[in-house]
């Protein structure tokens, strides 16, 4: 019996689903490793001046929780995050974006927002009992729900937000140091190079919901995708961890 809960523990065996409230969502065909994915998809200060020595802030931090059995997104959390290396928006940004001045003014600071974004993450850990990737050694004998992060590229994780809390000397938490890279995900899968993330919806016949270049809608639609994907058989991996390059660093000292 202790073997089989370790196992559904793992993703190894597949709980029973029950049905989205909204009945029309569906229901994963494949046999997922995660329960859960969160899809992040930061904004950022972005200039079109050709001076490529400023150092980008994120200006728009948001997140959704997918369930990959259902295809429901069950929890989202959205911040506005106040700039303070380059606190003026340039007009470029605001056009890319549809983010106002009055809106990262009003925000907060990255190190307040991580702090509100690790209090969501408690929250739905408590409520879902989910762990991360990461924790798979600190399995306990109840039943969890493994999750993992998504992103479209490498881009969100593993250089915006990894760099600007190493200029600010903020704690990251840990369990963003590993995630799926969707982009690469959806061109090993379907064996072709995504135009982009409104150009792979298309391609699977999803039209883009939103705003495009808004955290919080291209989040959506990005967990939109990775439900497409899940149905369409993709087994969702983590694809990069920054864990084992510091294990390496931690090595070689």
């Amino acid at each position: 019996m202790a073997t089989k809960r370790l196992a559904r523990q793992l993703g190894l065996i597949r709980r029973k689903s029950t049905a989205p409230a909204n009945g029309n969502v569906g229901r994963s065909k494949s046999k997922q490793l995660f329960d859960y994915l969160i899809v992040i998809d930061f904004e950022s200060t972005c200039w079109n001046d050709g001076i490529r020595h400023r150092s980008q802030e994120i200006i728009e931090f948001p997140a959704v929780l997918l369930n990959t059995s259902t295809g429901e997104i069950e929890s989202e959390f959205h911040a506005y995050v106040q700039p303070q290396e380059y606190p003026i928006l340039s007009e470029f940004c605001m056009e890319l974006t549809g983010i106002k001045q009055d809106q990262v003014d009003e925000g907060v600071p990255l190190k307040i927002c991580l702090s509100q974004f690790c209090k969501w993450i408690q929250k739905i850990q408590q409520e879902k009992k989910i762990i991360f990737a990461t924790g798979i050694s600190d399995i306990s004998t109840s039943e969890v729900n493994l999750c993992a992060f998504v992103t479209w590229s490498d881009w969100d994780l593993g250089v915006c937000l990894e760099y600007e809390c190493k200029r600010k000397q903020l704690i990251k938490p840990v369990f963003l140091n590993s995630w799926i890279d969707l982009r690469v995900t959806y061109k090993i899968f379907y064996k072709r190079k995504p135009k982009g993330l409104s150009g792979a919806l298309e391609e699977v016949g999803i039209q883009f919901l939103g705003r495009e270049h808004f955290g919080l809608d291209d989040s959506r639609n990005t967990a939109l995708l990775a439900w497409k994907m899940i149905r369409d058989g993709c087994l969702m991996k983590i694809t990069r961890s920054l864990n084992k390059i510091k294990e390496v660093e931690m090595e070689h000292k």
